[in-house]
């Protein structure tokens, strides 16, 4: 992936930083410190990340979930050169030009950096945030069915630009207030239980599948109301919206078959 000049010139020169800002919109984390392996997960623009580990070019980081991956240095800046905001921009979806003169898109919660003029798109200020997302499931749903209407399927993704199951859950529910963590089997560790009637959810539980034989758990999708849910799927190639009822979707059927129990996570 080539990395503009501009960013070069940002990136991580001393190796013994505790913590660094992802200097680029979208920064992938790896399972392993090379360039062809998979990506497990990512960390946005503005984001910063705590160094666990230092490789040389390859950094064992963590986001603020607490999940780890490696990242190229070549993403990152120096936390310390990140200038102080109280309240930064957050990207609801831009296009800005920065200081620099040069024009990026943001995803979804990028953080935008002091001097970047929004050209298209929207960013509010992330004190502001609370009132644009409120905590509450109706406005949950409504961001999940409404922000990432079109994304594709990319396994480790977290934007509407690319995304898993477990990448859009925690995105939405963040934009809300609500820290959750990386993957779908840990989510399902979080609440509390919300039973096991799958088209009796309420709004904004989240659902969860397992296609494996010792039940590990591999998909979450949020519970829309009236036996609907939305997910980003495989089997769809990206997001879907269900009606758990309908009898006629081969694929239904086979959510259906793998469903476990509903987990709560946000009062109704």
């Amino acid at each position: 992936m080539a990395i503009d000049v501009s960013v070069q010139s940002a990136a991580l020169s001393v190796s013994t930083v505790a913590g660094a800002v992802v200097v680029v919109p979208v920064a992938p984390m790896l399972a392993e410190p090379h360039v062809s392996s998979g990506q497990v997960s990512q960390q946005l623009g503005g984001h910063v990340v705590a160094i666990v580990e230092d490789r040389g070019d390859w950094l064992l980081v963590r986001g603020g979930d607490e999940y780890e991956g490696w990242m190229h240095r070549g993403y990152l800046g120096r936390s310390r050169d990140a200038v102080e905001d109280p309240s930064p921009r957050v990207s609801l979806g831009c296009v800005v030009r920065g200081a620099d003169g040069c024009r990026r898109s943001l995803p979804l919660r990028a953080v935008l950096v002091a001097g970047d003029r929004v050209e298209d798109g929207e960013a509010v200020r992330r004190t502001e945030l609370n009132a644009r997302f409120p905590t509450n499931a109706a406005a949950i749903v409504r961001t999940a069915t409404e922000r990432f209407v079109g994304t594709s399927y990319q396994w480790g993704g977290v934007t509407p630009w690319g995304a898993d199951c477990s990448g859009l859950v925690q995105s939405v529910f963040a934009l809300h207030g609500v820290s959750l963590p990386r993957d779908a089997w840990q989510q399902a560790r979080v609440g509390r239980d919300a039973g096991r009637d799958m088209l009796g959810a309420r709004i904004a539980d989240l659902l969860f599948f397992s296609d494996r034989p010792d039940g590990h758990i591999t998909h979450v999708a949020i519970a829309a109301g009236d036996g609907r849910i939305v997910h980003l799927a495989l089997g769809r190639g990206g997001y879907a919206v269900e009606c758990l009822d309908d009898d006629r979707d081969e694929y239904v059927g086979k959510l259906r078959a793998r469903f476990l129990f509903a987990r709560r996570v946000v009062p109704v």
